[in-house]
């Protein structure tokens, strides 16, 4: 392999404060309120506003880990370099890094679903071949938009998140002000809903939360990153949890819990009508489109550059295919691949949960080898990184158990893809552990 294929174009200081913010809430709000919203209400039944502010408390003691890590070694590809400097290029961080790639990627086709769903609610078709291959078209557009360079991601997501998160908030608002600020409607359903299920549904809250790690992927194009990363991403999770909690209220005042959940897959769009009437359902079926889609630009953008971050850290085998081009290049024709194959064949519940199961165990994984490795160094609190490790367990072992109960076979699909990653890495690799680097990437 030549030594230019293996460069990728990694452009230092081409994405600012604001498009780093753009870029992180781009996957938030794209994923956490049309995508799963419902979903989180089916677990978390009339308690569902509280398990965002839970999902934003657990996210917000995981991103120390991040932040600490990034402020001392900013890089693309940022959790396969925080990985790679608490276990060396082992098994243990490619597998890892290999799992947080494979979240977003699954996240990828969740929003491309979501975006599908919404836009053919204004036809009152729901279900059908036109949903994938509505996802699959999204996905390539966002292909489009990311071969174009950093600057034009940084600039959509920038246009869009703006967009977006004002047009958000504001229907919370309105439906909320449209039902008398009242939340009665919400506790109307029979269903029992018990703590294991508010626990549960902190799983998919967190996942609605976890695209602040876009922007810890994305370190060394921030500009000023020693100290931008770790503002971006505390901006961008406050103001998901105010985005959040108005939707999740404002939905919560129009539907009751049994139709959130019979609607589960556009309950944003089923809200709008009866609080705003037929202009608000369309312009939030029209917000949706713009946030979904953002947050594929986003997501894509940065799991490339990960998944090139880990070929050249020869952490994970490549093949060019017959590519010209950059490493960067071929990993980004590989996102959408996958993204494009899982949005056409699997439903959006089953993404979402694989999705979760992947992101937890990996997260635990980083704030061990962080209080294990490099606490000292970073000077990070030991309780603060114990606490984020245990809060993690708690709502995978709760999610799990939940899961169980109600579709055991994508518990198994999770745990056995789980111990397939880490094998591949481990015959791939030959070790588990490896000398860690003390220099950046």
């Amino acid at each position: 392999m030549q030594q230019d294929d293996r460069r990728d174009d990694y452009e230092q200081g081409s994405i600012t404060l604001g498009g780093a913010v753009a870029m992180g809430t781009g996957v938030m709000i794209g994923a956490g309120i049309f995508a799963l919203t419902g979903q989180i209400a089916e677990l978390a039944g009339p308690l569902f506003p509280h398990a965002f502010v839970a999902g934003a408390i657990v996210t917000a003691f995981s991103a120390y880990s991040y932040v600490k890590m990034s402020n001392a070694w900013p890089s693309s590809g940022g959790i396969a370099m925080i990985l790679q400097k608490c276990y060396g290029k082992g098994a243990i961080s490619a597998g890892a890094a290999l799992l947080m790639a494979l979240s977003m990627v699954i996240a990828e086709s969740l929003v491309a679903r979501t975006f599908a769903t919404y836009a053919l609610r204004p036809f009152d078709i729901d279900g059908g071949p036109l949903v994938p291959i509505l996802a699959v078209a999204v996905i390539l557009f966002a292909f489009l938009v990311n071969i174009s360079g950093n600057r034009s991601v940084g600039l959509m997501s920038q246009v869009m998140a703006v967009v977006k998160i004002g047009g958000i908030a504001l229907f919370g608002v309105a439906a909320l002000w449209s039902s008398g600020l009242g939340f009665a409607t919400a506790s109307e359903a029979g269903q029992n809903f018990g703590p294991l299920g508010f626990t549960a549904s902190v799983a998919l809250a967190i996942l609605a939360f976890k695209g602040f790690t876009t922007i810890t992927n994305s370190g060394s194009e921030i500009t000023d990153p020693h100290r931008n990363v770790g503002r971006a991403i505390t901006i961008s999770i406050a103001l998901c949890v105010v985005v959040y909690l108005l939707v999740a209220l404002g939905v919560g005042s129009s539907l009751t819990i049994d139709e959130i959940i019979s609607a589960r897959d556009y309950s944003l769009a089923e809200a709008a009508e009866p609080a705003l009437g037929q202009t608000g359902f369309l312009l939030t079926v029209l917000l949706a489109i713009v946030a979904t889609a953002s947050g594929l630009i986003a997501s894509i953008f940065a799991v490339s550059r990960m998944l090139a971050m880990l070929t050249d850290m020869e952490m994970i085998p490549h093949s060019h295919f017959g590519m010209s081009g950059t490493i960067q290049r071929h990993t980004l024709v590989y996102t959408v691949v996958i993204a494009a194959t899982l949005a056409a064949f699997f439903d959006l519940s089953r993404i979402a949960s694989l999705g979760a199961f992947f992101y937890l165990v990996m997260d635990m994984i980083i704030h061990w080898g962080v209080f294990r490795y490099r606490r000292q160094e970073i000077d990070a609190a030991a309780l603060v990184l114990l606490l984020a490790l245990a809060f993690d367990a708690i709502v995978l072992a709760a999610f799990a158990a939940m899961k169980w109960q109600s579709d055991p076979i994508i518990v198994t699909v999770a745990a056995v893809a789980i111990a397939a990653v880490f094998a591949f890495e481990r015959l791939y690799l030959s070790r588990w552990l490896a000398p860690r680097s003390d220099t950046g990437h």
